[in-house]
């Protein structure tokens, strides 16, 4: 049984390599941009060690670095995961009955990216020790990447920093993609999603005022209703599947 855990664990470590090779150096862009706002090295990889946000974290030191009080600072990256609630109930889902202290060690680990390989790979990633694997990876490189940019003596040239943030982008289209093959279901979702992003970045004033952690939370909610409205019948086949 130990084996079977191991091996499930190694293959989701594998399989987690991309997001973490992706994720590395936008955490160095993080580690230079915190030491250039004043923050230790021990503070700015302690924050990726305890609290592994991506973005918020991007977010949390350019609001400190403003004078931004601490309350302010929480209730702002709160809202911009609120999106990991319904990540998270996805997951759970798939991944069944799980002891508490399992759930939290997986809840923890996800992220836009691990959610997005995870969430529409095979059946084989429903195991939670592959989960752990895909999760592990990406934190190693996000850990690491932090500890190589807060350390570095000099910082890298302004143009090869701001170049690293399209890594990011890249690598989600990339594990995006593949998803979308055979599935009409998820490509109506990615194709609504699309365009509600366009009409709240680019429509009427009121709506593009909208901030952007709201903005993201109420695209994902209307683009996924849609999606279960027009495909209310793909999880049930889905589950006849796995059940033969």
């Amino acid at each position: 049984m130990r084996t079977v855990k191991r091996d499930a664990f190694l293959t989701g470590m594998k399989n987690g390599l991309p997001i973490a090779f992706g994720y590395f150096p936008i955490a160095v862009a993080f580690g230079l941009l915190a030491k250039a706002n004043g923050l230790p090295a021990v503070t700015s990889i302690l924050m990726s060690v305890l609290v592994f946000a991506g973005a918020s974290q991007f977010i949390a030191v350019n609001l400190w670095a403003t004078g931004t009080g601490c309350g302010e600072i929480v209730l702002t990256t709160f809202l911009v995961n609120m999106r990991h609630f319904l990540m998270s109930a996805t997951l759970a889902r798939r991944l069944g009955s799980q002891p508490p202290n399992v759930k939290a060690l997986i809840a923890f680990g996800v992220t836009d990216e691990t959610f997005a390989l995870l969430a529409m790979g095979p059946e084989d990633n429903r195991d939670p020790g592959f989960v752990a694997g895909v999760n592990t990876a990406a934190y190693l490189g996000w850990v690491l990447g932090t500890a190589a940019g807060s350390m570095l003596v000099r910082g890298l040239p302004a143009l090869l920093q701001s170049s690293m943030g399209l890594a990011l982008y890249a690598m989600f289209i990339g594990l995006l993609v593949p998803g979308l093959k055979g599935s009409k279901a998820n490509l109506t979702v990615v194709g609504l999603t699309l365009g509600l992003s366009a009409v709240a970045s680019w429509g009427p004033p009121w709506l593009t005022a909208i901030g952007k952690g709201w903005k993201i939370m109420i695209i994902t909610v209307i683009a996924c209703a849609l999606g279960a409205l027009l495909f209310p019948g793909e999880e049930e086949g889905e589950g006849e599947k796995d059940a033969q």
